[in-house]
């Protein structure tokens, strides 16, 4: 590889048009002293999305468009790397903006560590109080559970890289993403990069801002399909960090709450075991306890309002997940969708 190979940006796309525009900016003003693409890969949005995307290859001719009728992720991903060129791929999403640099640095750590694939930090923001809400729940380790991309402090080994910055041959290796896996493609990925001996490499010097769901209803449909499909890769290869058990844990707890609840109501429960049974309270109320302690305290409020939607993206956050996760370990994913992106969000 030389001191800066030349570069292909990929980029997966489906119903951006608020924010498509931003996220090609953010990747053609990146000052790299070699050649560079960017291939766009085009679900079947039902916004302006596919316009604007013409508009912009139109305008730079560093841009090409390929199309995903499929629209998963991995799909368009893999149609995107075919279609590129250059020995370094660089995986961008339309949600999410390169800083300054980001390119050359990335590639520098390549060099430096000699890893195979490189990530920052995954920062999110928001424009509106709800999906600030949600930005402050990513970037703090009660909402996601505090994984390396999500601000660790310390560079070194990773299990797996925010976006990615590649060596192309070794996804050429490892055979790309798996297109059954319509989430949870990253780590699946590079789960088999470091199966097959490579390094993958984080970095806190970088923090790439990305923009979550902005309504209730999206981001509880991208978490429960993000928990089925973690829970069907754990079904898979029957083996799982014990962090992801905590919010199936929680969706148990209070599921067993309601069940006491309303045995006691109907007098099924009664005396000494209605007594004992009520012990399942416990969790309930340390959650929320907890709920309640960390969006004042981990993610910060600055009024009523921000607490109350900080509990309210915690609560659907924990719940989702832990209930997707729930159905992807017992049933599998079978043909489990995000639709999140279906809706503009």
């Amino acid at each position: 590889m030389s001191e800066y190979p030349a570069v292909s940006y990929v980029m997966p796309v489906l119903n951006e048009e608020g924010y498509l525009a931003d996220a090609v900016a953010a990747v053609l003003s990146q000052e790299y002293p070699a050649e560079a693409e960017l291939v766009l890969a085009l679900g079947a949005s039902t916004d302006r999305t596919d316009a604007i995307a013409a508009e912009l290859a139109a305008a730079d001719d560093r841009i090409r468009v390929v199309h995903n009728p499929r629209n998963d992720i991995p799909v368009g991903l893999n149609l995107a790397i075919a279609a590129s060129r250059h020995p370094i791929v660089v995986r961008v999403d339309a949600h999410a903006e390169l800083p300054a640099g980001y390119t050359r640095t990335m590639v520098d750590l390549l060099h430096a560590t000699g890893a195979v694939n490189v990530g920052g930090v995954m920062h999110a923001k928001g424009r509106a109080p709800f999906q600030s809400a949600v930005a402050r729940a990513y970037n703090s380790p009660w909402g996601l559970g505090g994984g390396q991309y999500h601000g660790a402090r310390r560079a070194g080994p990773s299990d797996s890289a925010y976006l990615g910055v590649f060596r192309r041959e070794v996804l050429e290796q490892v055979g790309g993403y798996d297109e059954t896996m319509r989430r949870a493609e990253d780590w699946e990925l590079n789960s088999r990069i470091r199966s097959a001996g490579h390094l993958i490499w984080y970095t806190p010097d970088v923090a790439v801002t990305y923009w979550p769901r902005a309504t209730p209803a999206t981001l509880r449909r991208q978490m429960f399909a993000t928990g089925v499909w973690r829970g069907h890769l754990v079904r898979e290869q029957r083996r799982t960090p014990l962090k992801y058990l905590a919010p199936p844990a929680v969706v148990l707890a209070l599921a067993a709450s309601g069940l006491v609840a309303v045995a006691q109501l109907t007098g099924v429960l009664r005396d000494r075991p209605s007594a004992v049974a009520s012990a399942v309270y416990v969790a309930p109320l340390a959650y929320t306890a907890g709920l309640a302690a960390a969006s004042a305290k981990s993610l910060g409020a600055d009024s009523a309002r921000e607490w109350l939607l900080n509990v309210a993206v915690l609560g659907i956050m924990h719940l989702s997940w832990g209930a997707g996760f729930l159905r992807g370990l017992l049933t599998g994913a079978d043909t489990t969708v995000d639709t999140s992106r279906l809706t503009r969000s």
